[in-house]
């Protein structure tokens, strides 16, 4: 008869992730998280083949909850929905750093942005209606407009700026309105 765990897979990911907010993937080891539940590591590997198989799965909670942050920073209405998508990537980044850093700020060399596309089309469809111009423009307004986004986010998260939530307003209506002048004035350089 296999023995029985006293913790639950979703049990040892939650404490792997908890881990992994406070002190970074690279202190997920085996022995911190059995420190963090209490316990030898033999549970963890009583339900888990390795540490890669922990680190995968605190990688897809990660993205499930910063999903959560989307389409919750969605639903307020607070802002606008094209600059509710970038607050809430932001507020992620000032909430969560380390899951933040985890997500965007790894090695994604083996990524291309191209396959980004389908991901993102709801935002692209909301900037060409918001701006009246084609797909291919709408993409490329959007990629101009991330890489800002993920700017001020990434300096959040590594605590370069402490932006209030209006300058960050400010700012993210500045660079849309900038874009969108460009943009439907057929600029591109």
């Amino acid at each position: 008869m296999p023995p029985k765990f006293k913790f639950t897979k979703e049990e040892i990911v939650s404490a792997a992730l908890n881990l992994v907010r406070k002190n970074g993937m690279s202190a997920l080891t085996a022995r911190a998280l059995a420190e963090e539940l209490g316990c030898s590591v033999k549970p963890i590997f009583g339900l888990f083949k390795n540490m890669e198989e922990v680190q995968k799965e605190v990688f897809s909670e990660s993205k499930r909850l910063y999903d959560s942050y989307l389409q919750n920073g969605i639903k307020t209405e607070e802002y606008p929905a094209y600059k509710s998508a970038g607050m809430a990537y932001i507020r992620f980044a000032k909430e969560e750093k380390e899951l933040f850093k985890l997500l965007f700020m790894r090695d994604r060399s083996e990524e291309k942005i191209e396959e980004n596309r389908e991901e993102v089309r709801p935002l692209i469809n909301i900037i060409m209606q918001k701006t009246g111009i084609s797909e291919d423009e709408a993409y490329m307004f959007h990629l101009e407009m991330w890489i800002y986004v993920h700017g001020i986010a990434t300096m959040v998260a590594t605590s370069y700026l402490e932006w209030s939530n209006e300058l960050i307003d400010k700012t993210l209506t500045d660079m849309f309105l900038g874009l969108k002048n460009r943009y439907s004035k057929g600029e591109k350089d």
